[in-house]
């Protein structure tokens, strides 16, 4: 496994991720990840779509609410074509009662808890943490990644603008 130290913060304090980097250009790695009824969800599962995909470390932080929010108020903008996937190591159990108590319901919550699938094959898993750094990707039709976003330190929030920027350059 391929580890990348000093990529993110926390705090200041610089965090490994596991995995390789992703790249625009490079076909979308598949993953697999559980909704929040434990049935697995490939990325296969949303083929013939535009997929952005917002990954937060937990749902029960402030950003990672706030993140999840925002997307959620854009997905309801941005058509029929485009689906939105929240992924992070929360359990699904958890995801469904934050989404229940913030009317979240326009973007599909996903778990990576149970085999980092995710994590690894976008390498965004932090070692330390067995959380997910925050990030972006958005991934066109046919599989291809359009877009990445980094966030170099975790407790700050992605740029939106240029996420949706990104889907519209593909909508």
């Amino acid at each position: 496994m391929n580890e990348r130290p000093g990529v993110i913060t926390l705090r200041g304090n610089p965090l490994t991720l596991l995995g390789n980097e992703v790249t625009v250009g490079a076909k979308a790695p598949d993953f697999v990840v559980l909704d929040n009824d434990l049935q697995p969800v490939s990325l296969d599962t949303f083929d013939g779509k535009v997929r952005v995909i917002s990954v937060v470390p937990s749902l029960d932080t402030p950003v990672c609410d706030a993140q999840t929010r925002k997307f959620n108020e854009e997905a309801g903008k941005l058509g029929d074509d485009v689906v939105v996937l929240t992924i992070s190591m929360d359990l699904p159990f958890a995801q469904k009662r934050w989404c229940g108590a913030a009317g979240v319901d326009k973007v599909h919550t996903l778990s990576d808890h149970r085999e980092a699938s995710f994590g690894q094959a976008y390498g965004v898993l932090i070692m330390e943490l067995r959380l997910l750094a925050r990030a972006v990707f958005v991934i066109d039709r046919d599989g291809t990644v359009c877009y990445t976003q980094l966030v170099k330190e975790a407790t700050e929030e992605p740029d939106y603008a240029e996420v949706l920027a990104a889907v519209g350059k593909i909508t």
